[in-house]
């Protein structure tokens, strides 16, 4: 006896399937599930500060506050800034949990990365999530920078590690806070496991947004302190100026 009916037709072959664009449901010119109308129309950052990646009117510039006051980290490279329909995919991944919109996002800046690395970036020799607390995570249920760091390792091939780095405190919603109070928020909020070894490394941050960058710094001053040669910051998008439309 058959426990299976016959079929005769053409199988289902998953390879051969057209992937449509997550934004427009148009087909998608390739197996990256995104239009190219559509991923030009992403809101792709122009000129920027060499450090922190803030949207300056010049190419070559490094902003004021990076000027007077030098963040650990040594750059932020980072494809797009903060704005419509990005803002809004971002929004999406992080707070509904729609993973299909976090993990395209995540091919394109894994493919923006390997275009720095064929220019003159150099590559990390591992790559850090930036940690939730556990009790922001079970309320979540996920963290979105690491499922970022771990989509980034598989594209580069670089390592990632969202264990070395932990978030001790339960800190204030950063959303809600200036760039002051934002580093006040932060003071001893971040922690390495004991286990961490980081001396001499070039380590890369990963998150989903920068703002002030206030996170990234104190992380990044956390890991130089204990002996890392290089922290860099690779995320999703970076915020303009209050006020500023770049």
């Amino acid at each position: 006896m058959r426990c299976q009916p016959r079929y005769e037709g053409p199988v289902y072959i998953w390879l051969k399937n057209k992937q449509y664009c997550l934004l427009c449901s148009e087909v998608a010119d390739d197996a990256t599930p995104i239009c190219m109308a559509c991923e030009t129309e992403l809101p792709w950052l122009g000129e920027h500060c060499r450090t922190c990646a803030l949207p300056l009117p010049s190419a070559g510039l490094t902003c004021s506050q990076c000027l007077s006051q030098p963040p650990a980290f040594e750059q932020v490279a980072v494809p797009w800034t903060y704005g419509f329909p990005l803002d809004s995919l971002i929004t999406r991944f992080k707070h509904s949990a729609r993973w299909p919109y976090g993990r395209l996002l995540g091919d394109l800046l894994a493919q923006y990365l390997l275009h720095r690395f064929d220019e003159d970036m150099d590559r990390p020799d591992s790559m850090l999530a930036v940690p939730m607390t556990a009790k922001r995570l079970r309320k979540r249920g996920f963290n979105q920078a690491a499922m970022l760091a771990r989509w980034l390792s598989e594209g580069l091939d670089i390592p990632c590690d969202d264990k070395i780095l932990l978030r001790i405190q339960d800190t204030s919603a950063q959303q809600e806070l200036n760039a002051e109070a934002r580093k006040k928020n932060l003071r001893n909020a971040f922690a390495l496991a004991p286990d961490a070894r980081v001396a001499g490394l070039h380590l890369a941050l990963v998150d989903d947004v920068l703002t002030t960058g206030a996170t990234a710094h104190a992380l990044a001053r956390l890991l130089m302190d204990a002996g890392a040669a290089r922290v860099d910051v690779y995320c999703l998008a970076r915020t303009p100026k209050p006020g500023d439309t770049a």
